[in-house]
C-alpha cells in the first residue's frame, strides 16, 4: 500500500490546490489524457464502421489510454522511488489528479451566482460542473444540481483517485484517471458513442464501485459531526435508494447527501433535450432546494473530506510505525 504519498497529496491538493503557474505552463494531466482521448476518438470512431467495429474500436482505444497513463505513471513513480526523499515530489505528482479545492470552489460559484445575480447566473454556473440543460432548471433544479454534482463528483474526483493512489500507487491512480475522464468524454448514449463508449463506461463503474460505497460511509459519518445534519437519515437513505439509481456507483454517495440534507436529489432530469426519469435520492424529502442548502452541502463535503485525510493519514503512520 502507498499510505504515505498517498496521504500527503491529499493533504497538498487541499492546502495549495493545482497551482495556477502549473496550468499556464504545461497544462494539467487531465488535459493531456483528453487530448490523447480526442485524437483516438477522431481516428477510430468513423460512423460508417458498424456497431461491433465501433465497439471494439472503443475497446482499444481504453487499453490504449489507460496503458499510456500507467505507464507514464510507472515511470515517474520508479524515478522518484530513486531519488533522496522521493516521497514528497511523488505526492505533489499525485496531487494533481486529486480535485478537493476545485470541486468546493465550483460548487460554491453557483451558490454566489444565484444570490449575487439571480438565476441566469446560476444556471452559468452549474453548467460548468453539470451535463443537463441547464435552461430546464428553475432556482430549486440549479441547486440540486449543484448538490448532486458535488456528492458524485466527491466519489469521482477525490475518494476514487485517492483510493487507487493508496493501493496502486501513481500508476494505479493515473489509470483511474485516465478511464474516468474517457468515459465523460465519450461513454454518453448518444448514437455516435453508444458503441464506441462501451468500454469507457462499463469499465468506469466497475473501478469506482469500492470508492461510491466509501464516499457515501464517510457522508454519513460526517453528518454525524456536521450541525445540522442528520446522520441516520444518511444512512436510511443510502439503505433504501442508493440502489435503485440508474448508475451503479451515483446513487450511494447522492443517497447520502440527500438523507443526511432532508433533502429529495436525482429524479427527473433533462440532458441534451431528452427527459431521463430515475428514482429520487432522499425518497420523501425536500425537493425546493435552496443555497442555504447548497452551503450546508459544502460544509457536509469538507468534514468528509477531513475524515477521508484523516483516515489516509492513520493508514500512513502504521507504515511508518512498522518501517514501511
Amino acid at each position: 500500500m502507498f499510505a504515505p504519498p498517498a496521504f500527503l497529496s491529499l493533504l497538498i491538493e487541499r492546502v495549495l490546490g493545482y497551482p495556477e503557474t502549473a496550468l499556464r505552463a504545461m497544462g494539467h494531466p487531465v488535459m493531456w489524457m483528453g487530448w490523447l482521448i480526442s485524437r483516438l476518438d477522431r481516428g477510430l470512431n468513423r460512423e460508417t464502421d458498424s456497431s461491433a467495429r465501433r465497439k471494439f474500436a472503443g475497446v482499444l482505444s481504453l487499453l490504449a489510454i489507460g496503458l499510456a497513463s500507467g505507464l507514464t505513471g510507472l515511470a515517474v513513480q520508479a524515478f522518484c522511488a530513486h531519488i533522496p526523499f522521493g516521497a514528497l515530489p511523488l505526492a505533489f505528482i499525485a496531487s494533481s489528479l486529486l480535485a478537493q479545492n476545485s470541486l468546493g470552489a465550483h460548487v460554491s460559484r453557483v451558490a454566489d451566482g444565484l444570490e449575487r445575480d439571480g438565476l441566469e447566473a446560476g444556471r452559468r454556473a452549474v453548467a460548468m460542473i453539470v451535463g443537463r440543460d441547464p435552461d430546464a432548471l428553475d432556482e430549486a433544479g440549479v441547486c440540486r444540481a449543484a448538490i448532486e454534482s458535488l456528492a458524485e463528483n466527491f466519489s469521482d474526483g477525490v475518494v476514487a483517485p485517492a483510493f487507487w493512489l493508496l493501493v496502486a500507487g501513481l500508476p494505479g491512480a493515473a489509470i483511474y484517471k485516465a478511464v474516468n475522464t474517457a468515459d465523460s468524454m465519450i461513454g454518453h448514449r448518444s448514437p455516435r458513442y453508444l458503441a464506441f463508449g462501451w468500454a469507457a463506461a462499463r469499465f468506469d463503474d466497475l473501478i469506482n464501485l469500492p470508492a461510491s460505497r466509501l464516499t457515501a460511509m464517510l457522508l454519513v459519518g460526517a453528518a454525524a459531526l456536521t450541525p445540522g445534519a442528520d446522520a441516520a437519515g444518511a444512512w436510511r437513505a443510502v439503505w433504501r435508494d442508493a440502489g435503485k439509481h440508474r448508475s451503479p456507483n451515483a446513487g450511494w454517495p447522492e443517497a447520502a447527501m440527500a438523507g443526511a440534507l432532508g433533502l429529495s436529489l436525482a429524479g427527473g432530469r433533462v440532458y441534451g433535450g431528452v427527459q431521463v426519469d430515475d428514482a429520487e435520492m432522499g425518497a420523501g424529502g425536500r425537493r425546493e432546494a435552496t443555497t442555504a442548502d447548497i452551503r450546508r452541502a459544502l460544509k457536509l463535503y469538507w468534514f468528509a473530506d477531513a475524515l477521508l485525510i484523516s483516515l489516509w493519514g492513520a493508514m500512513a503512520l502504521a507504515v511508518i510505525w512498522r518501517g514501511g
